[in-house]
């Protein structure tokens, strides 16, 4: 009988998925005819161990804590006034970088209305492990 090999560290995962969380930030600067936004949604799903998730006790040692990490997102999206969707994401995959826990992630930035009351725009970037790696090492925007 043959043991099976032990799996690779990427070889299964975990989703943690943060949906529609509407934050309160100021993007963009508008003239007097234009459409202001009303909301800016935010979509996050974070990709880390299934350790994370399939637990041997009821206990938040054994999980990825998001509360400080939302509560990090919030403060950046009131921090400062942006002139685009894409600078504050930058800064949100930043935190979410300062997190080893984290192994990939994919966030999603949009506003409503666009147009006559209606649609909404935004911004969609996935980062794999090795390119949040690579952010990582290379310092971060925060």
């Amino acid at each position: 009988m043959t043991v099976p090999s032990p799996p690779a560290p990427d070889a299964g995962y975990a989703t943690i998925e943060l949906r529609d969380l509407q934050i309160t930030t100021a993007i963009g600067s508008y003239g007097p005819d234009d459409v202001v936004p009303d909301a800016h949604l935010l979509d996050l799903t974070l990709e880390i161990a299934p350790e994370l998730v399939m637990i041997d006790a009821d206990a938040m040692s054994r999980v990825f804590d998001y509360d400080p990490l939302i509560a990090r997102i919030d403060h950046l999206a009131q921090e400062r006034p942006y002139a685009t969707q894409e600078y504050l994401m930058s800064r949100i995959i930043a935190a979410c970088a300062a997190y080893p826990q984290i192994r990939a992630l994919e966030i999603g930035l949009r506003k409503r209305p666009v147009l006559a009351g209606t649609g909404s725009l935004g911004v969609r970037l996935r980062l794999e492990s090795a390119a949040l790696a690579q952010h990582r090492a290379g310092g971060a925007t925060g």
